[in-house]
């Protein structure tokens, strides 16, 4: 399949025949069209001599020649071949490729978006129940971590620490 290229539109011959089968509305839909996303699908030449001849795609000519385009994207064909369904550009592999690699890139920033979201929900779920106490260490809520004390002894205030701190010329 040939490679589209462009192609000076002042150098393209369009036939005589063609020109009868000219439809001005479908000229102007088409420039529309263009003026919005670009030239979809090129249009097909031959060479003949010096010249070239528009064998296929006379209203996107048109189009492209009514916009003022000095260039139109086509592709060259044998003589007398007539090609039944033009290759649009965005059938063209490289273009295919491109088109797969934003498809996955776009797959993955949705799945990380997604996730980030549950993250976010799950971290307003935890927020919201009952904030989880864990065992205070120390003397008073665990009887085990104080083996020596008997249920006889005293337990002692801060002020009685202190003062036993003191009295042991500890610091406090």
């Amino acid at each position: 399949m040939p490679k589209p290229e462009s192609f000076p539109i002042e150098k393209i011959f369009v036939p005589t025949k063609q020109k009868k089968a000219l439809r001005p509305e479908t000229v102007g839909e088409i420039a529309e069209s263009i003026l919005d996303i670009g030239q979809q699908a090129p249009i097909s030449v031959r060479l003949d001599g010096d010249r070239l001849v528009l064998v296929e795609g006379l209203h996107r000519f048109e189009a492209c020649k009514a916009l003022g385009e000095t260039t139109i994207i086509g592709v060259l064909v044998p003589a007398g071949l007539a090609q039944s369904k033009p290759l649009l550009l965005s059938e063209r592999p490289e273009v295919e490729a491109e088109r797969i690699k934003m498809a996955r890139l776009k797959q993955l920033r949705l799945e990380k978006e997604a996730a980030e979201a549950s993250t976010a929900a799950l971290k307003g779920v935890n927020a919201m129940e009952a904030p989880r106490t864990r065992p205070t260490k120390g003397v008073r809520d665990n009887p085990k971590a104080s083996p020596g004390r008997t249920a006889g002894s005293t337990r002692k205030t801060l002020s009685d620490w202190i003062t036993q701190q003191k009295g042991s010329g500890g610091r406090y």
